[in-house]
């Protein structure tokens, strides 16, 4: 896949608009009752970049990464302010935030996740971009040493250590992320006299599954 591994400028995203959306396919039997089904395994996530925008300066800079892009060719990274952390917003990250597998001494590599909810029920959504240098990895609570005992793919959210963890050993990790996304247009339109009087481009923004 086609992937530049630059961040979309976080100040302008701050004030986007957008989260996650799921697929739900719905069958209304005859007596009523339904039947619903998701075909996606993962939700996937739009953002309006453009309600970020507040001047001119501002709208040149995403023109310009617009065009670097060239347009929906390549994909890109962006910060989610909502959510972009391993941890809650009000919470420093650390090591244990998130469980991310169970050693076996064999497995020496594990996927970066973010889990949403509790028990059975709860969702773990792969983590492909951590932020390079916010990833912090612990063994049954005891820090490990970056470069040393374990490795990150800041590419991939890939997490290698140099031994595979012990029998029943629980891996946790901790982490800023962003999101894998592209353009969601080939064409922006934009109009400086509306700009200015306060009506913002539409810039569509999509994740990608990695």
């Amino acid at each position: 896949m086609s992937f530049h591994e630059v961040r979309f400028p976080a100040a302008l995203s701050f004030g986007s608009l957008g989260g996650p959306e799921r697929r739900t396919e719905i069958v209304t039997l005859a007596n009523g009752a339904e039947e619903r089904n998701s075909p996606w395994a993962h939700s996937r996530r739009r953002y309006d970049a453009g309600l970020g925008l507040r001047s001119l300066d501002e709208l040149q800079e995403v023109l310009a990464f617009f065009e670097a892009r060239r347009g929906q060719l390549y994909g890109f990274r962006w910060k989610d302010w909502s959510d972009c952390r391993s941890c809650a917003p009000s919470e420093e990250i650390a090591a244990t935030d998130q469980v991310i597998g169970e050693g076996d001494e064999i497995t020496s590599v594990f996927q970066l996740v973010k889990r949403y909810g509790a028990g059975g029920l709860a969702y773990d959504r792969p983590v492909r971009k951590p932020v390079e240098g916010s990833v912090q990895v612990a063994l049954d609570g005891i820090p490990q040493v970056p470069e040393v005992d374990v490795t990150v793919d800041a590419t991939t959210g890939l997490v290698t250590f140099s031994h595979p963890p012990d029998r029943g050993v629980t891996v946790t990790a901790g982490f800023e992320f962003d999101v894998p996304v592209r353009f969601d247009t080939d064409r922006l339109e934009v109009s400086v006299e509306s700009f200015s009087a306060g009506e913002v481009p539409a810039v569509p923004v999509v994740e990608v599954r990695l």
